[in-house]
């Protein structure tokens, strides 16, 4: 049986017309609390993890299997590798193959591109059924697994094929953190610190006051830090679920970041390429004066001190501008970015002029 776990927060999430709202959970030790979440109804349980995390997968599924439910687990390449056709595919084989109903459940343990697939799989079986995300990095906690926007990349872009499916809970267990590798860690603060500047500025203040501390989930603001970004996120999408409105503003350097993770072949990860866009993002609010210098420099400042990216260079302008024409924020040919113009106050700027896009262009790229 799992270890008791200890539920830390607990960050209501939906209310939206024609969803159920649903929590996202913060503590430590949390699969214990996954079979609440699957409820009695359900008699198969889908466990979907990367390679790297059979074993807690392995953990889950004989915990369920104790309790009664019929588990299959399904393992998935790793990171991005995951979010294809084929993989989908053949998760939906499985998924027929094991008799699976709309009463049943699907739980997704990784990373963002995990949950991603695994929410992906759920909206589509059957037409939808309830699924489970238990993040295990930082990037997932704060970002992929909150919001109910699932999907998979195409030859043309991320996330350019999915479906708006919020998950039945979400379970954030801070332990699993410890054992990030550096670079994976700092990936998420990307997120956090994208969070800080378009709703939450003590965020800022917080990595500003000990960037070292920050920059390790050892650090002691690492739990607030955590919370204030999902809290951020669940603002917005319980007022917003399909996009139509504020939670455009979740993007918030996501345009170019995008088009650097499609043109890397997604070698590029999640954070660094997010790190780069708001770098972007900010130079492009200056350029068009809406944001002042001050505000500028201090994105430049804050994700250097935490060891992410700030520059650019893989693929020339003509290229990357391309790849951004099949941003979903874009309206036939306009293309339109958020932009900052203090601190909490975000905006969208739509089909700026080409000679700002460039010179922001020219700012990451040297």
């Amino acid at each position: 049986m799992a270890v008791a776990g200890l539920v830390t927060a607990r960050i209501r999430v939906g209310g939206s017309p024609g969803t159920d709202p649903y929590e996202v959970l913060m503590g430590r030790q949390l699969l214990s609390e996954v079979p609440e979440l699957i409820g009695q109804e359900a008699r198969r349980v889908a466990v979907l993890h990367p390679e790297a995390l059979a074993a807690t997968a392995e953990a889950l599924r004989a915990d369920l299997t104790a309790q009664g439910y019929e588990v299959l687990a399904i393992r998935l390449p790793d990171a991005e590798d995951a979010k294809t056709a084929e993989v989908a595919a053949d998760c939906w084989k499985a998924l027929g193959r094991a008799r699976f109903t709309r009463t049943d459940v699907i739980v997704g343990v990784g990373g963002g591109a995990t949950t991603d697939l695994a929410g992906f799989v759920a909206a589509t079986w059957l037409r939808g059924v309830r699924w489970i995300a238990v993040p295990t990095t930082t990037l997932a906690m704060v970002d992929a697994a909150v919001g109910g926007k699932t999907g998979i990349n195409t030859a043309e872009g991320k996330n350019l094929v999915g479906a708006f499916h919020p998950p039945a809970g979400v379970l954030c267990d801070l332990a699993v953190l410890e054992s990030l590798p550096a670079h994976e860690y700092a990936g998420g603060l990307a997120e956090i610190i994208k969070a800080g500047f378009i709703a939450d500025p003590v965020i800022l203040d917080l990595i500003e006051a000990d960037p070292a501390a920050a920059r390790t989930p050892a650090g002691p603001h690492t739990a607030e830090l955590i919370e204030r970004s999902i809290r951020v996120k669940a603002g917005v999408v319980s007022s917003d679920l399909k996009e139509k409105g504020r939670r455009e503003i979740l993007n918030y350097g996501h345009t170019l970041a995008h088009a650097i993770e499609k043109n890397e072949h997604y070698r590029w990860r999640h954070g660094a390429a997010v790190s780069v866009g708001m770098v972007f993002a900010a130079e492009l609010s200056h350029l068009t004066g809406h944001l002042d210098a001050t505000t500028t420099a201090r994105h430049r400042t804050l994700l250097e001190s935490v060891g992410l990216p700030l520059t650019y260079r893989g693929a020339p302008w003509p290229k990357l501008l391309d790849t951004m024409r099949l941003d979903k924020k874009s309206r036939g040919d306009m293309l339109r970015f958020v932009i900052l113009t203090a601190p909490a106050a975000p905006t969208v700027l739509e089909a700026p002029a080409p000679s700002a896009l460039l010179a922001a262009y020219e700012k990451i790229a040297t």
